[in-house]
């Protein structure tokens, strides 16, 4: 078989599918491991929009927090905080070891420091120069007992 290599700046669904099968299956092997959950826990309106909420995976024994939005006119009334523990909940009953997430500097590090998050990994400039990109765990065995346990 001859192999080739080629740049493509439009690549397809099918391109990427044909590189994440491979690598899927071989994570698997290695892993034992198969899948990935979503979940989502929704703040709605009076008419039943989603307005913000948490998006969540859980793969592996880890839950990834994707995306946390509250709205801005709610913002300050502890709904984050709500959001972040009842996601902590979940990942707890499916025998999740923590929780991981990423957030930039200019988003919320300090409020998910408060939260016992620790920082684990950090991207300088990006998105752009000046800004920092952090990667932040919260191990769920380093706060049994201490729910604000920062420690990394």
């Amino acid at each position: 078989m001859d192999l080739r290599i080629e740049i493509s700046e439009a690549p397809q669904e099918v391109d990427y599918q044909a590189i994440l099968a491979p690598l899927r299956e071989y994570n698997q092997a290695q892993t034992g491991l198969f899948g990935t959950e979503k979940l989502a826990i929704l703040i709605k309106d009076d008419v039943g929009a989603t307005q913000g909420g948490l998006y969540a995976k859980i793969s592996g024994q880890w839950l990834f927090v994707e995306l946390l939005v509250v709205p801005e006119a709610a913002r300050g009334q502890g709904l984050g905080v709500k959001l972040m523990n009842m996601a902590e909940t979940l990942a707890r009953k499916k025998g999740c070891q923590g929780i991981w997430l990423d957030t930039f500097s200019f988003q919320a590090p300090d409020f998910y420091l408060r939260l016992g998050f620790s920082i684990f990994g950090e991207l300088k400039d990006y998105p752009v120069v000046g800004y920092k990109r952090f990667f932040m765990q919260k191990r769920f065995d380093l706060n049994r007992d201490n729910p604000s346990n920062t420690q990394p």
